[in-house]
C-alpha cells in the first residue's frame, strides 16, 4: 500500500469520480465513507497522501485530522464546501496542508495531489541528507558515505577507527566502557586486553584533534571509560 492515496469523502458520486480520475492518472487510491473508517485503513497502510472532506457522519474532517496528525506528517488535502472549516482546519494548527472548494476541477485537483507529493518527496529527501551528516564542532561525519572533514578537509579513518567515531557521535553524552566500545565494534567479547582500543583511541585523537594529548571531543573518564559531550 506504500505510495497511495487515501480518499475519505460520504458522497459516493463524488468518491468514484476522483477515484476513477486519480486512477486513471496513474495513482493508487484506497476509499473512505467517514472518519471512523479512514483512521482504521490510515493505521493499517503507509500513504503519500489524505484527501479528506470535512463534513462526514460518525467522525468528521476535523476530528479525522486531529487524530492524523498526532501519529503522521502525511501530507493532507482538504475537500470543502464550507469555507469556515476549511479555516479551522488551516489556520487552527491542526496540520492540513492544502485546501479545495467544492465544486472543483478535477484537473485543480491533480494539480494540487501532485504538487503535495512532491513536496513530501523533497521533505523526505532533505530529512533523510540532514540525519546522515552529524556536525560536531569542527567535525562533518557522514554516517552513510563514511566520510569525515574537519573544516572541510577529508580525514582518512580506518573502518574500525570510523565505527568508534560514529559510535560516540551518535550517542553523545553517553559513557562507553572499553568492554563496551569493544563489544560493539569488534562484535566479540572483551577479555580485558585494553591495548586494541588504546591504539585506535590514540591514533583516532591524532587525526580529529587539534591537541590529541589533551582532547576536546571523545573525552576520557578515568576508571570509567569515555565520553562525547553533547
Amino acid at each position: 500500500m506504500q505510495g497511495s492515496i487515501l480518499l475519505v469523502e460520504d458522497d459516493l458520486a463524488i468518491c468514484e469520480m476522483v477515484e476513477s480520475f486519480l486512477e486513471k492518472e496513474g495513482l493508487r487510491v484506497v476509499t473512505s465513507p467517514d472518519g471512523e473508517d479512514a483512521i482504521k485503513k490510515f493505521n493499517e497502510a503507509q500513504f503519500q497522501l489524505v484527501i479528506l472532506d470535512l463534513m462526514m457522519p460518525r467522525l468528521d474532517g476535523l476530528e479525522t485530522l486531529k487524530i492524523i496528525r498526532q501519529v503522521s506528517t502525511v501530507p493532507i488535502l482538504i475537500m470543502s464546501a464550507k469555507d469556515r472549516d476549511v479555516d479551522k482546519a488551516l489556520g487552527l494548527e491542526l496540520g492540513a496542508d492544502d485546501y479545495i472548494c467544492k465544486p472543483f476541477s478535477l484537473l485543480e485537483l491533480l494539480a494540487r495531489v501532485k504538487a503535495a507529493i512532491r513536496r513530501a518527496n523533497r521533505y523526505a529527501v532533505r530529512s533523510e541528507e540532514e540525519n546522515r551528516l552529524i556536525i560536531y564542532g569542527d567535525l562533518a561525519v557522514d554516517i552513510v558515505n563514511f566520510t569525515v572533514h574537519k573544516k572541510e578537509e577529508a580525514i582518512k579513518l580506518t573502518a574500525k577507527e570510523f565505527e568508534i567515531l560514529k559510535l560516540f557521535v551518535t550517542n553523545t553524552n553517553r559513557v562507553f566502557t572499553k568492554a563496551q566500545i569493544y563489544n560493539l565494534i569488534w562484535k566479540d567479547e572483551y577479555f580485558g586486553d585494553e591495548n586494541v582500543i588504546n591504539v585506535h583511541m590514540r591514533r583516532l585523537r591524532e587525526k580529529i584533534e587539534n591537541d590529541p594529548s589533551n582532547p576536546q571531543y571523545i573525552k576520557t573518564l578515568w576508571g570509567i571509560g569515555y565520553k562525547l559531550e553533547g
